[in-house]
């Protein structure tokens, strides 16, 4: 009897197949052989036959040479951690596929000599917020803070209040980093209760800074008190120490349906000497860190030798540039996105499933912002609920679609996608609409 492992095509047959070799080209020849190579093993195990292999294989290529997949963000939260928080805008995604290439990141064109790093994104930031006498971008808003610390207090006191010590997602605690600067924690004030008298009392020869931080991903309620940064000015001017200030959630100005949203204009004009924030947040870019304030002091963040580890790449600073200076972003749009639209779109999208008779049907919908932002604020729209079951089988979709489970069943909101997407999501949808487990 003939061992049907000697009709398995050889390797060499298999790559010169031309859509093994085109897709050798997308890919890489290393990482196609791979697949023919486990496809080939499958036929000698006898899973599939050699007339299978090469289907298998081709259908086994990944879409891209990143692991990284494109996904449907219907769960209503704008600002999702898990899926990389802020979308691009269009603008930005063309700069940097142009940035991609040689750029004259660090070269002044017409002289020929080196130029300023990032010379055109930093005008950009400093023209969006003119309050600011200096910008620098650093590789995100925790490494914002950590060279502020590191420049004007190892060694020393940060004095801040008990209140804003925060702890944000996957157990990052804002003391620790503070701590492993070098610097040491002056904490002021109860946690629920600071008053200006508690930082007068504190600083001292050895403060190096001031530290205020807007808690962006909680509230406490009831009997509380805080200072504002104007308060603090008066106090840190007349002790000649800097006032830093972490606004976090990456508005930099004031934004109307967020009155509770500290942004870094307001706060420089309050008195702040620094304002951090993020880029991948409410600012709709990519992630960064975002310092503004008082050119000496941002001069002395960049001279510090700590500050070449957490500088940005050519991409980020491009598509930073294009979000500053370009049209608005998805984030703004969906926060904008008003709930008769949202309806809507949710019962276009619930009618045509119901046509191909899946169970659909339009609900009212909470959205919030997410990323650590706007604690509380809820965000009136529309989702489309389906059976709960399906929530599984449309992350494990192509492409994969994240809603969220609530009450029995899979609600998916249509805040933070974009209108242009609900084909895709239809289709989506349909694809595995009639695959529920039971």
């Amino acid at each position: 009897m003939m061992d049907h492992r000697r009709s398995i095509p050889r390797t060499d047959v298999l790559l010169a197949d031309p859509r093994l070799a085109e897709a050798g080209r997308r890919l890489g020849s290393e990482r196609v052989k791979g697949v023919v190579v486990a496809m080939q093993q499958r036929a000698r195990e006898g899973a599939i036959s050699p007339e299978e292999v090469l289907p298998a294989a081709l259908a086994a290529l990944p879409a891209s040479a990143s692991g990284l997949r494109r996904v449907i963000n219907a769960t209503g939260v704008l600002l999702h951690t898990n899926l990389g928080r802020a979308p691009l805008s269009a603008a930005a995604r063309e700069a940097v596929d142009r940035a991609a290439g040689a750029t004259d990141i660090e070269l002044d064109l017409d002289t020929g000599a080196r130029g300023r790093r990032g010379r055109t994104a930093l005008a950009t930031l400093a023209t969006a917020v003119p309050e600011a006498e200096a910008v620098h971008v650093v590789n995100n808003n925790a490494a914002a803070l950590a060279l502020a610390a590191t420049t004007f207090a190892a060694g020393r006191e940060i004095v801040i209040s008990r209140g804003e010590l925060i702890e944000i997602g996957d157990g990052f605690r804002l003391p620790d980093l503070l701590v492993a600067t070098g610097a040491r924690l002056r904490e002021v004030g109860t946690t629920n209760r600071t008053a200006v008298r508690d930082y007068a009392e504190a600083i001292g020869p050895d403060t190096g800074m001031v530290l205020k931080v807007h808690p962006s991903n909680y509230r406490i309620e009831g009997f509380t008190a805080s200072v504002p940064i104007a308060e603090l000015e008066a106090l840190c001017r007349r002790h000649r120490v800097p006032l830093v200030g972490d606004a976090g959630s990456g508005l930099l100005r004031p934004e109307p349906l967020l009155p509770d949203e500290p942004d870094v204009a307001t706060w420089l004009r309050q008195g702040a000497d620094l304002v951090t924030t993020s880029g991948d947040k409410l600012l709709g870019g990519p992630q960064s860190g975002l310092i503004f304030g008082r050119a000496e002091l941002v001069e002395q963040l960049r001279r510090h030798p700590l500050a070449r580890a957490l500088r940005v790449d050519k991409l980020t600073l491009a598509a930073l540039e294009a979000t500053v200076g370009g049209p608005g972003t998805p984030t703004l749009d969906a926060l904008h996105a008003d709930a008769a639209g949202l309806r809507r779109r949710a019962g276009e999208l619930a009618a045509r499933l119901r046509d191909k008779a899946v169970a659909a049907e339009v609900v009212d919908s909470a959205g919030v912002v997410g990323g650590g932002g706007a604690p509380g604020v809820r965000l009136r729209g529309a989702a489309v609920a389906l059976d709960e079951r399906l929530a599984g089988v449309l992350r494990r979709g192509e492409p994969p679609v994240l809603g969220r489970v609530e009450r029995g069943r899979c609600l998916l909101d249509l805040r933070a996608v974009p209108e242009a997407d609900d084909e895709t999501l239809l289709n989506a949808v349909l694809a595995v609409a009639h695959h529920v487990p039971d």
